[in-house]
């Protein structure tokens, strides 16, 4: 008998779903003006990311031949195609709805944006004067010889691409203007009536093209503006030295010129200067994108809200956590209970007291702590530094290999060891992915042990918008489990055999099998079974396989994924048992929380954890049990309000076309609100 075929959707298809996802918060007319504009920032910027590496892997993997295809399960050539159809269809939707949607409701705020066709002469003035104070000086363009090879364009850089003519005849001459990285994306006009305006800085420099080439007398100048991402998976070697970190540098740099994924094109350029563009720079036409006026939309996250506050989200005050206090001792507490602090609802500050308390403590001797994405001036280094001043023994492993962040860690690398802190760069072969914090403390002569463990990084900054869960324990079934982790990681090793934790790479897929085994065998047994797994990304085929095996044993399974979902849920004989709900709003869910039903003891598990094949087999992860009953109880109510969403958790499918979720309830329950005004309300 054959065996049926597993559904499992491509995870670059699953991605582009989620992506779009995030273009319905654009859409969503409920969602402030100004907000709906940082959605479409969202989405370019994820795009943008998805080019440079799972594109350019991609790509690498189109390259192979017919037999590694067939073992792959795929054929990436044919995925490109789907890439590239999804993508030119959802940059339509971008377009349409930018310009024809948003631009019209903020003309109805009185906000216009200008184009450089739209100065009269006082504001032409204006953005003239502006551009030679501040813009001329820092463009130097480059004369383009089309007998010469092109000029290489900087990855992710804006760049207009010219044409001067002459009314002579005479051969049109091409250039390449390069927009600085550090210039201001955006001018603010002056008001004219109560009217607000505003200009960005590729209209000020077409309006001013004239001045840029005043030594030509050229009678006409056209531009449009193009961005090429480029491939930016870095090419290591494996030994971490002391060499590494200048292996990393010179990684760094070739990440600029790596092989263009997509050039972003206005589509009102010409062709024959497009077709220009296609042969010089050698581009293949699945990597040929038309966008629109603007580029690197990116940076419309810091659009400026010249309007009513009511454009924006009202910024939401930090909750307090009920009996923890700025001016009382954190680790004391511990003693009795175990803390929880739900971020971004309730302060980050509770982070940085417990390490500033360490720092300070006569009787803490040591900190141990896994950095992974740090903020820009982060309040966490600088705890860990005066520990180190005040003689603590602080060793601090920080992720050199962090996609994206390599270059700040190195940064913070040399920081931290100038000032005398113990720093690991962690391991030759897997990244160091757990969210982990270790302080000891003698007391009586012992010492004693007090954790912080969570699902998102030690980062005050992504704090204020990731939902994650921080927990605070001295619960010895934790803590003695953490040393024996440390002291592996602190000799560049990994170690296995942990009472408590689940750890990557060696024993998190065999304890998180075991979890679905027992599920499956309550279920069989005609006993209640269940699991709630809330997670960023669903792609193992292992785990997808595992749930399938629980659908059909009975188990009822609930699915809270972000982003991408391999699983196909709904599918007779495979996952009719199964439902996915996808939750995009304000803030960006992130947490990872695996809930079992346990025949009635239900037991819940944190994560720093994906359910991916690198979290199980490349990177070393942490995820661990919720022991606190009070602790427990709070997070649950939490995930039920998700289970509960109406308003911004859509339905994953065999469709995929992410409807919004709908349900018997009748009043409307937006998760992320219930939240808030649930520990609000618990805590206050």
């Amino acid at each position: 008998m054959t065996k049926k075929k597993v559904p499992f959707l491509n995870r670059e298809i699953s991605w582009l779903y989620f992506n779009e996802r995030v273009l319905q918060e654009a859409a969503d007319e409920s969602v402030p003006l100004i907000e709906r504009i940082k959605f479409l920032s969202i989405f370019s910027s994820n795009l943008e990311e998805f080019y440079r590496v799972r594109v350019a892997t991609m790509t690498r993997l189109s390259n192979l031949n017919d037999k590694a295809k067939e073992l792959l399960g795929f054929n990436p050539k044919k995925v490109l195609n789907e890439i590239k159809n999804i993508v030119v269809k959802q940059e339509r939707k971008f377009e349409q709805l930018f310009q024809a949607t948003l631009i019209n409701e903020l003309a109805q705020n009185r906000i216009f944006i200008l184009n450089d066709t739209q100065l009269n002469v006082v504001r032409g003035e204006f953005v003239r004067e502006h551009f030679r104070d501040k813009i001329l000086s820092n463009l130097v363009p480059i004369m383009v010889d089309l007998d010469k090879p092109f000029p290489e364009l900087k990855d992710r850089y804006l760049y207009f691409f010219v044409r001067l003519k002459k009314k002579t005849g005479k051969k049109d001459q091409f250039a390449l203007i390069e927009l600085p990285t550090d210039l201001p994306r955006f001018l603010v006009l002056p008001e004219t009536n109560g009217l607000k305006f505003i200009i960005l800085a590729e209209d000020i420099i077409k309006y001013c093209l004239d001045d840029i080439f005043y030594i030509f007398s050229y009678d006409e100048m056209d531009a449009f503006s193009i961005q090429l991402t480029r491939d930016a998976e870095l090419d290591i070697d494996k030994n971490v030295s002391d060499k590494f970190i200048e292996e990393l540098k010179t990684s760094l740099d070739k990440r600029k010129k790596g092989k263009p994924m997509r050039l972003l094109y206005d589509t009102e350029m010409p062709f024959d200067m497009l077709s220009i563009l296609v042969a010089k720079m050698k581009i293949e036409a699945e990597s040929l994108i038309p966008g629109n006026r603007y580029h690197r939309f990116g940076d419309f996250i810091k659009f400026p809200n010249v309007g009513d506050k009511s454009l924006e989200y009202p910024a939401n005050v930090p909750l307090k956590v009920a009996g923890l206090h700025r001016t009382q001792s954190i680790i004391n507490k511990l003693s009795t209970r175990d803390y929880l602090i739900n971020l971004p609802y309730q302060s980050y500050d509770y982070i940085i007291l417990f390490l500033r308390e360490a720092a300070i403590d006569p009787k803490v001797t040591a900190i141990n702590i896994t950095l992974y994405r740090l903020a820009e001036n982060s309040r966490v280094i600088n705890a860990l530094i005066n520990a180190a001043k005040n003689g603590k023994k602080v060793n601090c492993l920080v992720e050199l290999k962090a996609r994206f962040d390599e270059r700040a860690n190195i940064f913070w690398t040399n920081r931290l060891e100038e000032e005398g802190v113990h720093v690991n760069y962690g391991l030759t072969d897997y990244k160091v992915h757990s969210k982990i914090c270790l302080v000891t403390r003698i007391e009586k002569g012992l010492p004693v042990y007090y954790a912080n463990l969570a699902t998102g990084n030690f980062n005050e900054k992504t704090a204020k918008l990731y939902c994650d869960h921080s927990i605070f324990t001295s619960k010895k079934e934790i803590t003695n489990d953490l040393i024996k982790l440390f002291a592996a990681l602190n000799k560049k090793t990994v170690a296995s055999g942990f009472k408590y934790l689940m750890v990557s790479p060696l024993e998190s897929r065999t304890k998180f099998y075991g979890l679905i085994d027992r599920e499956i065998k309550n279920a069989k047994a005609g006993k209640p079974a269940y699991m709630i797994l809330k997670v960023n990304s669903l792609a193992d085929e292992g785990i997808v396989e595992k749930l399938y095996d629980a659908s059909n044993a009975g188990v009822k399974v609930k699915l809270i994924v972000r982003g991408i979902c391999c699983l196909v849920p709904g599918v007779k004989e495979f996952s009719e048992n199964i439902t996915v709900i996808s939750i995009v709003d304000k803030f960006l869910e992130h947490a990872r929380v695996f809930i079992f039903g346990n025949n009635g003891k239900e037991e819940m598990f944190l994560s720093s954890a994906d359910l991916m094949s690198r979290n199980f087999e490349h990177r070393v992860e942490v995820g661990f049990p919720v022991l606190d009953a009070e602790v427990r109880q709070e997070i649950r109510d939490i995930i039920d309000f998700q289970l509960q969403d109406n308003v911004k958790a859509r339905d994953i499918t065999r469709l995929n076309n992410n409807k919004y979720h709908k349900n018997r309830i009748t009043a409307k329950v937006r998760a992320q609100v219930q939240t808030y005004n649930y520990l609000k309300n618990k805590h206050q």
